[in-house]
C-alpha cells in the first residue's frame, strides 16, 4: 500500500513535468504510475490531494539534500553561491518547470495555493537562519527584516528560475546584482568600529 502511495505520488511529479499541470489528471498520473486510475482516489480522495501532497514530498525531499550545505555557509557569498548550485540542479532535474506548472495552477485554485505556499516555506525557512546567523554581527542588522529578506530571496530565484527560460542574459544579469549587494553588505562588515557606529546612527535614523 505504501508504494502504492509513493508511486502515485511520484507519477503525479512526472506527470506535470512531462504534460504540465493542464494534462495532469487521475488517467494520465495513474499511466505514469503504472497503476489502476481507481487508486488515485482510493489512497487521496481527489487528485488535488494528490497533488497538494507530491508537492510537500518532493519539496522535503529536495530541500532534505540542502539543509546542511546552507547551515555551513560562512557568508552571503557563499549562500548565494550555493543558490546558483541549487538552481542549476532543480533545472537540470526538470523541477523548475514542475514549479512554473504548480504555481500556475494555483493562481485560481486556493488549496493548491495554501500547499505550495507551504512547500515553499520548507525553503525559506533554512535560508531565514541562514540570514539570520550571517547578518547577527552586520551593522545592516538593524534595519533589514531577516524574515522578509528571505522571503524576497526566496521569490528571487524563483521568478530567475522562470525568467532564465526567456531571457537568459537578463537572468544572468539579474544574478550578478544580487553577487554585488553581497559584496557590499561585506564591505560594510569590513568597517572599522568608528565608522561602524556611524553607520549604525544613519541607518537608526533613515528606518524611523
Amino acid at each position: 500500500m505504501a508504494d502504492t502511495r509513493g508511486r502515485l505520488i511520484d507519477g503525479a511529479i512526472e506527470t506535470i513535468r512531462a504534460h504540465g499541470f493542464a494534462g495532469t489528471s487521475a488517467r494520465t498520473i495513474a499511466a505514469t504510475a503504472g497503476v489502476n486510475q481507481a487508486l488515485v482516489f482510493y489512497h487521496f480522495g481527489t487528485v488535488h490531494e494528490l497533488l497538494r501532497v507530491a508537492c510537500l514530498v518532493n519539496t522535503e525531499a529536495r530541500v532534505a539534500g540542502f539543509a546542511d550545505r546552507i547551515a555551513a555557509v560562512a557568508d552571503l557569498r557563499g549562500l548565494l553561491a550555493l543558490g546558483l548550485t541549487l538552481h542549476a540542479e532543480e533545472r537540470a532535474a526538470g523541477n523548475v518547470a514542475v514549479l512554473a506548472q504548480m504555481l500556475a495552477g494555483a493562481q485560481t485554485d486556493p488549496s493548491l495555493a495554501e500547499a505550495i505556499s507551504g512547500a515553499l516555506r520548507l525553503w525559506v525557512d533554512p535560508i531565514e537562519a541562514a540570514l539570520a546567523r550571517l547578518l547577527a554581527d552586520s551593522p545592516v542588522a538593524e534595519v533589514v527584516d531577516t524574515a522578509g529578506l528571505a522571503r524576497a530571496v526566496s521569490a528571487a530565484f524563483i521568478g530567475l528560475e522562470l525568467y532564465e527560460g526567456v531571457d537568459p542574459d537578463g537572468a544572468a544579469a539579474a544574478l550578478d546584482a544580487l553577487d554585488r549587494l553581497a559584496v557590499l553588505v561585506e564591505v560594510v562588515d569590513d568597517l572599522g568600529p568608528v565608522a561602524r557606529r556611524a553607520l549604525r546612527g544613519r541607518l537608526r535614523k533613515v528606518s524611523r
